[in-house]
């Protein structure tokens, strides 16, 4: 139904709009007494085979809904009715601001993918917090940045915030420096102010009686050079894993569009064009590193096999959000059947 009805009406309109249309109706029809318990009944697979130990968290199953969907923690509870074994919020920072000038987010229909440079537009971190201290029993990842008029020479202050406000609130954490909306954001994945940044996190985290993991989210646009530079990273910081990948810069391969001034939008691309670079770099890094550390694997997921090879390459988890989007919330349904399947 959602593919052949509800998709197309809704793709009929902007889609930012809509995506906060669809956030009202989702807490509207959520309240509905028994409503919940309807979507769990259809979307939820049960089945304790699913269950996941990873970095020392147990996931009722190993499908999450990616950063970027609920950057303000508005709508995890409702979201989490469909299935998903954790929910990743934000990315936050320290202060509020309104992410980069509309129009900034593109539907690329033909190529199941979209473009955005929405630039961490969300409501501050604080407010956040007040929305999480209601959670009960979803497991939260916390997707922290910095705000886009601090330099990076005091990028560490604003993750330092960030951290220290969501600590008590998520099970997680995951430090991102790769998104391409944020001006000179990614110059932080070089090896040097990367280090320093996940030291400084490890240094605060380990003044807490239990620590939280701390994750990396990384680029698909990465050489191999840079891969092995994160590996080396990683085990030197001893932060908990990785998620790989964020949307990626690069235009390969894409299909001409009926409206072929959208190719040349700037921004984030996601979507199937990234499903075969995403799951390439989930798996040099598992081999390279010997499986010294877990993966999330995200990036162009839209079916049940496509999550099937990034956990066959070397990831524990997997996210999605632009199959998501356009799948609609059966794909999770679907890649749980299937991991099922595999385990028989």
């Amino acid at each position: 139904m959602y593919k052949l009805i509800i998709r197309p009406i809704l793709f009929w309109f902007n889609p930012e709009e809509v995506h906060y249309f669809s956030f009202s109706f989702i807490k509207f029809i959520c309240k509905i007494p028994f409503v919940p318990n309807i979507i769990k009944s259809i979307y939820e697979v049960k089945d304790s085979r699913l269950e996941r130990e990873v970095f020392g968290l147990k996931f009722k199953n190993p499908v999450g809904l990616a950063a970027g969907f609920d950057k303000d923690a508005k709508c995890y509870k409702e979201l989490s009715n469909f299935g998903f074994g954790f929910i990743e919020i934000g990315t936050l920072t320290p202060m509020p601001q309104d992410g980069n000038p509309k129009k900034r987010l593109f539907r690329l229909k033909k190529n199941n993918a979209i473009i955005n440079r929405m630039g961490f537009n969300n409501g501050g971190v604080d407010a956040a917090v007040l929305r999480l201290k209601k959670n009960k029993g979803v497991l939260i990842g916390g997707n922290i940045g910095k705000n886009k008029l601090t330099p990076n020479e005091d990028a560490i202050s604003d993750y330092l915030i960030c951290f220290d406000a969501l600590f008590d609130y998520v099970d997680y954490f995951v430090v991102n420096v790769s998104s391409p909306n944020t001006p000179n954001l990614r110059e932080l994945q070089e090896k040097k102010p990367l280090t320093e940044l996940l030291t400084k996190l490890e240094s605060r985290n380990s003044e807490h009686t239990t620590k939280k993991p701390i994750l990396l989210k990384i680029a698909p646009d990465l050489t191999n050079e840079q891969l092995l530079d994160i590996i080396d990273i990683v085990n030197e910081t001893k932060i908990a894993g990785v998620i790989a990948t964020n949307t990626t810069i690069s235009r390969e391969g894409l299909q001409t569009e009926n409206s072929p001034e959208v190719l040349g939008e700037t921004g984030g691309l996601s979507g199937k064009p990234l499903t075969k670079r995403a799951t390439e770099v989930i798996r040099f890094l598992s081999e390279k590193s010997n499986k010294a550390f877990p993966i999330i694997g995200v990036g162009g997921i839209h079916s049940d096999e496509d999550a099937l090879e990034k956990l066959e390459a070397g990831a524990s988890l997997v996210q999605l959000y632009t199959g998501f989007i356009y799948e609609g919330p059966k794909l999770v349904t679907e890649i749980n059947k299937k991991i099922l399947e595999k385990t028989l």
